[in-house]
């Protein structure tokens, strides 16, 4: 009874002190233990992605005090599911998982991407072989035709909705995964026409800057061989968005340090790394509503083509 006496109250403060080591709360939100997380969109050129934005969390660091980790999930439905699971606070994702994420877990597009020649909007454009005989998407009704993926807007979604309006029907469809994919079949002649994304050329220099630049090096007369015959409805550039219950006064702190570095000389330099971002703009919800209405008008679900595409 004695030992119990003196062991006991020793016992105790033990154990409360590995329930506190084991289970105590993290730090507050946006600490060094409990950092904002940044989904990041899965690319074909990660690496590039990851450097670029190790140098935009430190400057975000830098400007809001708060600390940031990223996270790359292994495909769409990944990264839209990890709004709902308390895995990403920010994300940096397609239209498309925006839409998803914004359906199923409230996520809020802030920022909207801008890129080169200022550009808001983008879209899609249908390329086909020179010496092919096809001049436009009416030639298309019974052609071979490549797509890059069900969860591409410019090289899927958008071409899909043009021929489903103008009645045309391919004999068969593929996906090439990546758009320089579809722009090689087309060179190659493995297809009679294909679909991927569309920019104008530069402004300042004439260069072009859409799919047919991809694969320049390997081809360099692409630009003589292939030709664009049709191009898509365009639609509002990738959102940069929220979790639903993000802290108001944290995020306008953050969104105010992104746009005002996106829009830096320095800042447009870093984060051409991450998908071509050349600068940052407020946007809505609402700007996605056309997306929203032609997936409806088309019976396309979101969730299905995002998935369909990862299998």
């Amino acid at each position: 009874m004695k030992y119990a006496k003196i062991y006991i109250p020793i016992l105790l403060l033990i154990l409360a002190k590995l329930s506190f080591s084991q289970f105590g709360t993290k730090g507050s939100f946006g600490s060094p233990e409990n950092p904002i997380r940044i989904a990041l969109v899965p690319s074909q050129e990660a690496g590039k992605v990851i450097t670029s934005t190790n140098k935009l969390i430190e400057i975000l660091k830098a400007q809001t005090g708060y600390s940031f980790v990223t996270y790359t999930p292994s495909n769409y439905i990944v990264a839209v599911e990890a709004f709902g699971s308390n895995k990403a606070d920010i994300g940096f994702l397609n239209s498309f998982s925006y839409i998803l994420a914004n359906s199923k877990y409230g996520a809020e597009a802030v920022l909207k991407i801008v890129r080169r020649n200022g550009d808001t909007t983008y879209g899609g454009q249908f390329i086909a072989h020179v010496d092919s005989g096809i001049d436009s998407i009416q030639q298309l009704q019974g052609k071979r035709v490549a797509y890059v993926d069900p969860a591409s807007a410019s090289g899927y979604i958008l071409p899909k909705a043009k021929l489903q309006q103008a009645g045309i029907t391919p004999a068969q469809e593929v996906f090439a995964q990546r758009h320089d994919n579809v722009v090689m079949m087309i060179y190659q002649r493995q297809v009679d026409a294909g679909a991927a994304y569309y920019s104008d050329p530069d402004r300042k220099t004439g260069e072009i800057q859409d799919a047919i630049a991809l694969v320049l090096k390997q081809y360099p007369d692409a630009k003589e061989k292939l030709k664009s015959i049709g191009f898509t409805e365009r639609i509002a550039n990738d959102p940069v968005m929220f979790r639903k219950d993000f802290p108001r006064e944290m995020r306008d702190k953050i969104v105010s340090a992104l746009v005002m570095y996106a829009n830096s000389p320095d800042g447009r330099k870093t984060m051409s790394g991450m998908y071509g971002i050349e600068g940052l703009l407020p946007c809505r919800n609402a700007d996605y509503e056309p997306l929203r209405q032609m997936l409806k008008a088309q019976g396309m679900d979101v969730e299905e083509l995002i998935r369909k595409s990862k299998k």
